[in-house]
């Protein structure tokens, strides 16, 4: 693999097509940095990670005054090898939400050089073990989404041959979420899973009586109960 001489960096901030709410917070923002790596035989690898409104201004620096810099000349095939370096290089902030997205986005962006220069998708490229996998989808759970168009997404996806539906839960009391979680297993069934994410809302006693009243709904998992 070619050594890397140009590390480029970017912020897009993509407004989400649709109103984002969970237990804690509504956010109308994803700041996106974005990482661009050539190498010298001129190939290019893409990467990115993101936020949800803030914290995006801090990632971009880490990149630029600490990061991006130490990936010139390095041979771009080790990738293992420059992550362990620069999570190293930064251990004194380590670890965090803002070096893990920094870390990441590079990462992602070596691994596209890798994938691209060997004419592999990412997927045959790190072993390849099976060709499909089942998918859920997360965009149409919001907490302020009414129930009735929870089903309708929910029975929309499973017809597009999603495997699952995840929904927010958090709603003021506990019987709220209940009733919006039972009226969507009553319409998809018991062989559809739904997830639910709680997106850190709940202190550990709330946490345990909710999760209590969920239980014969029999959900794939309960998400980030806590903080």
């Amino acid at each position: 693999m070619a050594k890397i001489e140009k590390a480029e960096l970017r912020m897009v901030d993509l407004v989400p097509k649709v109103k984002r709410t969970d237990a804690i917070q509504s956010f109308v923002s994803q700041e996106t940095p974005i990482v661009t790596v050539t190498d010298a035989d001129g190939a290019v690898g893409t990467g990115y990670s993101y936020t949800i409104g803030s914290g995006g201004s801090s990632v971009m620096r880490l990149l630029a005054d600490h990061l991006a810099p130490r990936l010139i000349g390095r041979d771009a095939d080790m990738i293992e090898a420059i992550w362990h370096e620069l999570e190293f290089a930064t251990h004194a902030t380590t670890i965090g939400a803002i070096t893990a997205i920094a870390l990441a986005a590079i990462d992602t962006a070596l691994w596209d050089l890798r994938a691209k220069k060997q004419g592999l998708p990412l997927w045959k490229l790190a072993g390849g073990a099976k060709d499909r996998c089942p998918l859920y989808t997360t965009e149409g759970g919001w907490l302020h989404i009414e129930t009735e168009a929870l089903v309708e997404d929910a029975l929309a996806a499973k017809a597009k041959g999603f495997r699952g539906s995840k929904v927010k839960i958090g709603k003021p009391h506990g019987s709220e979420d209940l009733a919006r979680l039972t009226t969507v297993r009553q319409a998809v069934g018991s062989s559809y899973e739904i997830m639910t994410d709680c997106n850190q809302g709940f202190s550990v006693g709330e946490a345990i009586r909710r999760t209590e009243r969920l239980r014969d709904l029999d959900l794939a998992w309960i998400e980030e109960p806590l903080p």
